[in-house]
């Protein structure tokens, strides 16, 4: 009953605050104009949560998830702008402007930056992300693995908006980097194999020297997380799930572990949720250690067991400004290199795709290349 409480509480703010401010509040609109607008607003009310249910429940009705992620990403940057404009609003009135000049202004403001940032937002989500390229040095990395390639791709939620040309231009760009080992760091797609596999089966051309890595999400959990990982496996990445592999060159080791997210803890499959006791059984203790654990949060457990480069996304770098706030209520960081422990560092991708709604604000995606640099 407290979350609905609160569910409800939240709707009534996104719909309500914007609402108020643009249709009811001052602007003194004629009557047709606050008619419609009303309805307007209240018909996005009631259908949102009725859409987001059918979209994103167990039978993923891909229309219904339009329609509703859409919808949230809209009234989510009414809301925040409208927020802003109460400081334009209280400028106004400092000026001597009145209403309903003064809130005919305003929504005015509101209305024309809306659009432009959900015109951008469509835009920076549907492209292929942009490179970036970070140095990492890892001081008990063997001289002869220095320079080692990892490209880090993650949360591509591949789901009811149709991005197989997207993919095909994500796997083209990672071909051109010359990667020694490709990571992608869980939240792969939205629903089940058979909905998604179009999507995502341009992943198989992906290219490495040395391995292609793959680990659950979160998201993963909501759907067939076991499904996915065979798919994976079936276009030839390695799921690491609780193990490790080796990479050798020049005589020096680096281990790659990987660990599942911890929503697998709690799902109805047998052996799921992360074990990193699993994953770097019978690694050497010397051996310098890369850890793919799908959130941030969970480099407590890389620094207790030592782990010198933990690999993660989930963030999004909080897609859509300034939702990044929210984000780090729950993680520890949004995006970048940090240092935790004494030996532990941690890389957060901002993501390669989007999940819900198709805008990224003020947050672009990334595929991202560490280099790996020897201490020694």
């Amino acid at each position: 009953m407290r979350r609905g409480l609160v569910l409800v509480l939240v709707l009534a703010l996104l719909f309500g605050v914007p609402w108020a401010a643009l249709v009811a509040v001052g602007p003194d609109w004629p009557t047709a104009v606050v008619v419609v607008g009303t309805v307007l607003f209240a018909v996005a009310l009631v259908g949102f949560p009725f859409l987001m249910v059918r979209g994103h429940g167990r039978h993923h009705v891909d229309w219904a998830s339009k329609i509703a992620d859409t919808t949230l990403g809209a009234i989510w940057v009414l809301f925040v702008w409208t927020l802003i404009g109460h400081v334009l609003r209280l400028v106004l009135a400092l000026a001597g402007v009145q209403n309903p000049d003064r809130a005919r202004i305003v929504a005015a403001f509101v209305l024309v930056v809306t659009v432009a940032l959900l015109v951008y937002g469509y835009v920076e989500a549907m492209r292929v992300p942009r490179v970036r390229t970070t140095e990492v040095v890892l001081p008990r990395l063997g001289r002869g693995l220095d320079g080692l390639r990892v490209v880090v791709i993650t949360d591509t939620h591949y789901g009811p908006l149709e991005r197989t040309r997207w993919s095909i231009g994500l796997a083209a760009a990672i071909n051109e980097l010359d990667a020694d080992v490709v990571c992608h760091t869980g939240d792969l797609a939205d629903g089940m194999v058979v909905q998604r596999r179009g999507q995502v089966d341009p992943l198989g051309t992906v290219r490495a020297t040395e391995a292609k890595l793959y680990i659950t999400g979160n998201h993963e959990y909501y759907n067939e997380a076991q499904g996915w990982l065979d798919h994976m496996e079936g276009l030839g990445w390695d799921p690491m799930h609780n193990r490790h592999r080796v990479v050798e060159r020049g005589g020096d080791r680096l281990v790659f572990a990987g660990i599942d997210d911890p929503t697998g803890t709690g799902s109805t499959l047998t052996g799921h949720g992360p074990d990193i006791e699993a994953a770097l059984a019978g690694v050497d203790p010397d051996d310098p250690v890369v850890l793919l654990a799908h959130q941030p949060k969970q480099v407590p457990v890389a620094v207790r067991a030592g782990v010198d480069l933990q690999l993660s996304g989930h963030t999004h770098g909080g897609q859509i400004w300034p939702f990044h706030y929210l984000v780090r209520v729950d993680q520890p960081v949004l995006h970048g290199l940090s240092s935790h422990g004494e030996r532990t560092q941690l890389y957060t991708s901002r993501g390669s795709g989007f999940w819900g709604p198709p805008f990224r604000v003020f947050a672009p995606s990334e595929i991202s290349v560490l280099v790996l640099r020897s201490g020694r």
